[in-house]
């Protein structure tokens, strides 16, 4: 299932004219709008053009938003939530590397996309986390796409492309999360797609970067008849990643189709299918230098495009006899297919009904280092005990010997496939009387995973880019590699779990006076996972040969089984003010009290714990015609977080609390015609509360929140130019993130950085589009993570962490009609 060149080669040859006729946008599952005039804005949105102008990057006041309401949808002005939503235009000006990568935009959320395409993390508002995206869910037109937010080597943006075919992107921080869809009580992303409207409307697109991937994308939309419309896109994308290591690392490509029918005025139904299969390397940290604030690259490895795989590590054969390509990397290899429909029964009485499938693997691939760049004669005491000497240092295909001073490190070959399954079904009823509107709901969902793991299976590498593998043989001859391995597997799993959600959701909202709406829900979720789990025998030696140290200590699959029983449920509630003084300018205030349950991992681990949130929030919204700002307050309780990261080989706990203060700014000016300045902010003071880390003995609490800054901010000044036919456009971002720490301890230190990126538009005729754009233009060494699999410091000097990626710049060229 991973090849896909039928569809590879016909999108590639889809730039041509022909595939405009052949490829479309992706489903939008826009939901119909609580009155007539918003549904003719709808219609309107959907069928017009896109404008090549300026984008104002945090979305149009007047536009209406799903996510975070029952399924009405909202005008942005009028939500008693934060709400940030991102256009095509937004997204495309940013550029992003990845989905997660886009999140960099949205206040209170520190998104990392140095990993590549896939694995981010993603942090949110405070919430003690150690890394992945714990408290975000992502929604494919209004319906959440996994409902599991995290999973070990599994977050949401992994099985989520953005592409040409996306309309927007909506994201929900605290506020009604709680009550709606998955009942997040963090962030809720919400990938809007492009839908048909009543003119054929296309587009063809081809990008190039100086880092050698080609891509194109295409999608076309229309008219059937006069109430049926289609559209039907996607991508594809081919190449070795910035991060070269020599290889085909990055493949891929998606396609989405939708037909959406409209039942008059009374509602409307829209199918929709996806098919993804895309993968890219696994970026793991590097070696870097760091001495305090300062931050210099290792000798001879570039910080910002060098890979530590390489062809001599791209195909191994591990202690077990299993061979393993690095060229899979992480990605997703997913069908998704999904019904929304809404219809008026009766005045004032609406169903909305959501439900969504996806199906298929979600794998990871990665060479995992262990530890920053030692000598071989170091090493071999680490491997071989005290006194131990280097006998005997050569590449392990060949090619000569090398010194006992030779810089060496060990990066683990890590292995993790998932096979997973989701059916998603979310069903409402709205009811309308006066200035009064009750809905009440329920939400299922039924997923499963069936995991295979193998970690540990570390080799014996070069310290340098593209690195080689090494065997080493001690001075008294033990045998401490076997074709460059130093290990067995040391972490294994082999388990099938299956979850069950169900929940009620009800929430009123009333217009008490034409300026004044207030609203208040509550939603009762029950949880329940069955899992079946193979026990492991560690610290096996699996030749009983003490002097061949490469397969001392290997974990080992038993035969033998433990099962997971889990069912609690948990009640959230929310309640809301909006007061407008005037349709352009207003306030809110909102309480909520969210849940996040435990998951598979953790309850593989026994840990059971429910995690409980107390958001308290505030905000100003203003709409002018030359300002837009969105300013929020926020103050968030965070007690029960239960999470796991393998330290050493081995899984440490982090268990207990945090609490958090917030400010949250984003909006645009617009000073006069042509020119733009947005910008966005988030000011947190985050601290751990009864926070304690390996197994209760290291007390965290004081501390800051790993991995989450206390300033962060970024400025887009945007300026276009109407030339009659030609329209160029100018824009840059200037994002600055501050000083963190990678671990709770408060002791890797993650110096600030700035990260300057910019681009030119050139529009002609409003049919041809051409763009450059430059991320990270002043080369920035950035940190965003330092060596996650060890407790405390790393000391000065050579260290592992996770770099940005370097500067790069994209090409690309469109036609639309």
């Amino acid at each position: 299932m991973r090849t896909i060149r039928p569809f590879t080669s016909v999108l590639l040859s889809g730039i041509a004219p022909a595939a405009v006729l052949l490829f479309g946008g992706a489903a939008a599952a826009q939901a119909q709008e609580t009155s007539e005039s918003l549904a003719a804005e709808d219609q309107a949105q959907r069928s017009a053009p896109e404008s090549p102008g300026i984008a104002d990057t945090y979305g149009n006041d007047d536009e209406i938003v799903i996510v975070g309401t029952a399924g009405a949808g909202t005008r942005r002005q009028d939500a008693a939530f934060a709400v940030t939503t991102l256009s095509n235009e937004a997204i495309e000006q940013a550029a992003p590397n990845s989905t997660a990568d886009l999140l960099r935009t949205v206040p209170g959320v520190s998104a990392e996309s140095s990993g590549g395409q896939n694995g981010a993390n993603i942090f949110v508002r405070g919430y003690p986390s150690g890394g992945d995206a714990q408290f975000v869910t992502f929604q494919l037109n209004g319906v959440p796409i996994f409902p599991p937010p995290t999973l070990s080597f599994l977050e949401n943006s992994q099985v989520v492309r953005l592409d040409e075919t996306v309309q927007r992107v909506e994201a929900v921080r605290g506020g009604t999360g709680a009550l709606f869809s998955s009942g997040q009580p963090g962030l809720t992303v919400n990938v809007v797609q492009r839908e048909g409207g009543e003119t054929l409307h296309g587009l063809a697109k081809i990008s190039y970067t100086d880092y050698d991937e080609l891509r194109g994308d295409a999608w076309i939309s229309g008219p059937i008849n006069r109430d049926t419309y289609f559209m039907i896109g996607g991508f594809y994308a081919r190449g070795n990643g910035i991060r070269d290591p020599r290889f085909r690392a990055e493949e891929g490509g998606q396609i989405t189709a939708n037909l959406r029918h409209d039942f008059g005025d009374r509602g409307s139904v829209l199918i929709y299918a996806r098919y993804l299969n895309d993968h890219g390397q696994w970026l793991l940290p590097i070696p870097i230098v760091q001495n305090g604030e300062e931050i210099d690259e290792y000798p001879g490895f570039d910080a910002g495009t060098g890979a530590l795989a390489g062809p001599d590590t791209r195909i191994t054969v591990n202690n077990a006899g299993r061979s393993v390509d690095l060229a899979e990397g992480r990605g997703a290899n997913v069908g998704n297919v999904g019904v929304t429909f809404d219809y008026e029964l009766v005045d004032n009485l609406r169903l909305r009904e959501r439900m969504s499938w996806l199906g298929g693997s979600a794998d990871t691939i990665g060479l995992v280092p262990t530890e920053p760049p030692t000598s071989a004669a170091a090493l071999a005491v680490t491997l071989g005990g005290p006194g131990a000497t280097v006998g005997s240092l050569t590449f392990a295909n060949g090619g000569g010997s090398l010194a006992a001073g030779q810089q060496v490190m060990r990066a683990g070959i890590w292995e993790v496939r998932k096979e997973i399954q989701s059916f998603v079904n979310d069903l409402s009823l709205e009811f309308k009387t006066g200035g009064n509107t009750l809905t009440a709901g329920f939400y299922y969902a039924d997923y499963d995973t069936r995991d295979s793991w193998a970690l540990g299976n570390q080799v014996l590498l070069t310290a340098e880019e593209n690195a080689r593998r090494l065997n080493l043989v001690l001075g008294d001859g033990r045998l401490a590699t076997r074709d460059g391995f130093t290990s067995g597997a040391t972490f294994a799993v082999n388990a099938y779990y299956t979850g069950t959600d169900y929940a009620f959701y009800a929430v009123d909202e009333f217009q008490i006076t034409p300026q004044l709406r207030v609203d208040a829900g509550a939603r009762w979720q029950r949880h329940v996972v069955d899992g079946r789990i193979e026990n492991l025998t560690t610290n096996a030696d699996t030749d009983a040969n003490p002097s061949t140290l490469f397969n001392n200590g290997t974990s080992v699959l038993n035969g033998t089984f433990r099962t997971v029983d889990f069912s609690e449920s948990r009640w959230s509630f929310t309640a809301g003010a909006n007061f407008d003084f005037t349709d352009r300018i207003g306030v809110f205030a909102r309480y909520s009290k969210g849940r996040s349950f435990p998951q598979f991992d953790n309850l593989r681990d026994n840990l059971r714990i429910i995690a409980t949130v107390d958001t308290y929030e505030a905000g100003l919204k203003l709409s002018m015609p030359w300002l837009s700002l969105y300013a929020t307050l926020f103050h968030n309780e965070f007690e029960g977080l239960a999470s796991n990261q393998i330290i050493g080989n081995t899984l440490v706990e982090s268990v207990g609390g945090a609490k958090a203060n917030g400010v949250e700014l984003e909006g645009t000016l617009r000073p006069f015609p042509g020119f733009t300045l947005s910008a966005s902010g988030t000011w947190l003071d985050a601290t751990y509360q009864d926070f304690f880390t390996a197994g209760g003995t290291i007390d965290n609490s004081g501390n800051r929140v790993q991995r989450q800054p206390r300033w962060r901010w970024r400025v887009t000044p945007a300026y276009e130019m109407d030339l009659g036919g030609i329209t160029p456009s100018l824009f840059a971002t200037l994002e600055y993130l501050g000083d963190r720490f990678s671990d709770p301890q408060n002791q890797q230190l993650l110096p600030h950085f700035y990260q300057l990126d910019a681009g030119i538009s050139v529009d002609l005729n409003r049919r041809l589009r051409l763009q450059v754009t430059g991320n990270n233009l002043t080369n920035e060494i950035g940190l965003t993570e330092g060596n996650p699999r060890i407790i405390g410091a790393q000391g000065s000097g050579p260290i592992l962490a996770r770099p940005i990626l370097g500067r790069s710049f994209r090409f690309s060229l469109a036609y639309e009609f």
